[in-house]
């Protein structure tokens, strides 16, 4: 772990060039750049709640917090995976000609997703003090879950890139699953209207205690619960270090595939 650190830190100037790269191809030629970050999640939650809560009517309170944080958790998730995913292939002709840690493409793709998050905060305030959300100290522990989530995308993120480096057609198979879990998780409708006979479905999906956990800290202004941060912190764990392993055992084969 210590070399691991020590590593991190080595190369902590090429792991901020490689995020300020990422962001800059994000909004290359764009007249608003990172005014979208602001602007997208908030037109994406206007036009949602007004389709869900007008044909459905979701008995939710305050529903446009309610799925603004389920939508700008989400979007994280499949942009650091989506992206993180692609990180060996796309840096191939660099990986080929010199010595580079490879773990730091993948690595500063997450951290590039998770400033483009922290971009879209802004709308999040905004949609807390219009709708005249109670702002409570007990808010700003949602810092635990997104920390947690981080890791949990980056070892997903570290498993998928070792994935497509060997079987491409990881790519089109993981927009289907992305698909799947966008309505598998109660990002726009709430859990209890679940059946009964899908709540172990639900629960088996690991977005959803980050979901929980973020939305208990944002929507309803209290401290997550402990075995909530618990099954979090497992759960993050895991996929960090399943995703390590996986990629430390085949990554001196990539040359080989890219």
């Amino acid at each position: 772990m210590n070399a691991f650190i020590k590593e991190l830190y080595k190369y902590k100037y090429l792991i901020q060039e490689l995020v300020v790269r990422d962001i800059k191809k994000k909004y290359r030629r764009s007249v608003l750049g990172v005014v979208w970050s602001i602007l997208n999640p908030l037109l994406m939650m206007a036009v949602t709640a007004m389709v869900f809560s007008t044909l459905f009517r979701f008995d939710i309170k305050n529903y446009p917090l309610y799925l603004l944080t389920g939508q700008i958790l989400f979007t994280f998730f499949a942009e650091s995976t989506n992206f993180a995913m692609s990180s060996i292939i796309d840096n191939g002709g660099l990986i080929r000609k010199i010595y580079i840690p490879k773990y730091l493409f993948p690595l500063s793709r997450v951290v590039s997703s998770c400033v483009n998050l922290l971009f879209t905060f802004p709308a999040l305030l905004l949609i807390i003090l219009v709708t005249g959300q109670p702002l409570t100290l007990e808010m700003i522990s949602f810092l635990i879950p997104l920390f947690l989530f981080f890791f949990f995308c980056l070892g997903v993120g570290l498993i998928l890139s070792t994935m497509a480096v060997y079987f491409r057609d990881m790519f089109h198979l993981y927009g289907v699953l992305i698909n799947l879990l966008s309505y598998a998780t109660p990002i726009f409708y709430p859990e209890k209207i679940v059946p009964a006979q899908f709540i172990l479905l639900l629960k088996l999906n690991p977005l959803y205690y980050f979901f929980k956990a973020f939305r208990m800290s944002i929507y309803d202004g209290v401290l997550p619960s402990a075995p909530l941060l618990f099954h979090c912190t497992l759960l993050a764990a895991v996929t960090f270090f399943v995703g390590c392993y996986v990629f430390k055992r085949y990554q001196n084969r990539f040359i080989l595939y890219i």
